[in-house]
């Protein structure tokens, strides 16, 4: 099933009364900078934020596996103050025995946040239609929001900035990376450049969406064939896997299609000589990033990983306090949360 059609405005906030991340773009661009600026804050003082002290619990489900998800959100919601409760592969009812709506309407009495990785983004965005409370988008076959999240806290640190930089990214420009770094990066002000062979390009809606928020925000987007096109002079460069789950028959066809994709050496010296280089992991080195370059000086992938940590503890502690969920502590100054609780009138 194909998901929605991506939008500037905020997901799921008007008729429940919370907010969901499903996409990108439910976070607007203040909101977003809120966030990371949140995510710094975290970093710096990891158990300063407890909006689910008591211990709440919050469900991180899994229908495909994962490590880092798995990891840095189960560590995530512990060090919230809450007991993360993790469902694997084949082990929930959703969406099999149960309704996706029942089983919201059970979660919700029960939990304070629902945290989903799944294949279809129609079954998560129905899981939010049903839920008053917060659901976030641990990845989906179309998105993987809070990714980039980690991401663009990454460039912060390393950069000093996202806002107005190039990113270049080199491969499979039809999957779930890809949408996400197109509309992620463009809510950020970022000039995105997205670079991959026929047939493997971003859908119209996804370009389009993007170009409206960085027509808000200063940045731009590209999408091209041409990986030089894409690399040059770009501050930042990404890759992602070019075989994704799901798609290990096509192995053999996409190495070949995918062969002039490679982010090398000798693609990176086509960038900015202080260029960054970001890889979600896991990574194959000799397919799409050659050793020398994720192991190499540029490479900032471990700290990106780190990131996924305090990015997404921050992203959940904002959606509490954003949907009146928990108090905004007294010496913290979250303007955009505090508004969005009092405007959907269940501010705590």
């Amino acid at each position: 099933m194909m998901s929605t059609t991506p939008t500037t405005a905020t997901t799921q906030e008007a008729g429940a009364g919370v907010r969901h991340f499903l996409i990108d773009t439910d976070l607007s661009p203040e909101e977003q900078a809120e966030v990371l600026q949140l995510a710094q804050q975290i970093k710096a003082e990891p158990y300063r934020h407890r909006p689910l002290s008591g211990p709440q619990t919050g469900i991180v489900m899994f229908d495909k596996t994962s490590t880092r998800t798995r990891i840095s959100f189960a560590a995530g919601i512990a060090e919230l103050g809450g007991h993360p409760l993790v469902i694997n592969p084949g082990e929930s009812q959703l969406g099999h025995k149960e309704t996706i709506a029942d089983s919201a309407r059970v979660f919700e009495r029960m939990v304070s946040v629902v945290i989903w990785r799944t294949y279809a983004q129609a079954g998560l965005e129905e899981l939010a239609e049903y839920s008053h409370i917060p659901v976030v988008n641990a990845l989906t076959d179309d998105y993987h929001p809070c990714q980039i999240l980690a991401d663009l806290q990454t460039v912060i640190e390393h950069k000093g900035r996202a806002r107005g930089l190039t990113m270049a990214y080199l491969g499979d420009a039809a999957n779930n990376m890809a949408n996400s770094y197109l509309l992620g990066a463009a809510t950020a002000g970022m000039h995105v450049r997205v670079a991959g062979p026929k047939g493997y390009v971003p859908r119209t809606e996804i370009v389009q969406a993007a170009q409206q928020r960085a027509n808000v925000t200063g940045g731009s987007v590209t999408v091209t064939h041409d990986p030089a096109e894409a690399l040059h002079g770009a501050d930042v460069v990404v890759t992602d896997t070019w075989i994704s789950m799901g798609h290990e028959e096509e192995k053999a066809q996409r190495l070949s299609v995918f062969s002039d994709y490679t982010v090398d050496q000798a693609a990176m010296a086509q960038a900015a000589h202080d260029a960054i280089f970001l890889h979600c992991l896991p990574a194959y080195r000799g397919v799409e990033v050659a050793a020398e370059v994720i192991d190499g000086p540029q490479s900032v992938v471990f700290d990106e990983a780190e990131n996924r940590l305090h990015a997404q503890k921050a992203l959940v502690a904002w959606l509490l306090y954003a949907s009146g969920r928990a108090e905004i502590p007294a010496d913290v100054s979250l303007p955009k949360a505090h508004r969005s609780a009092q405007r959907l009138g269940t501010s705590v």
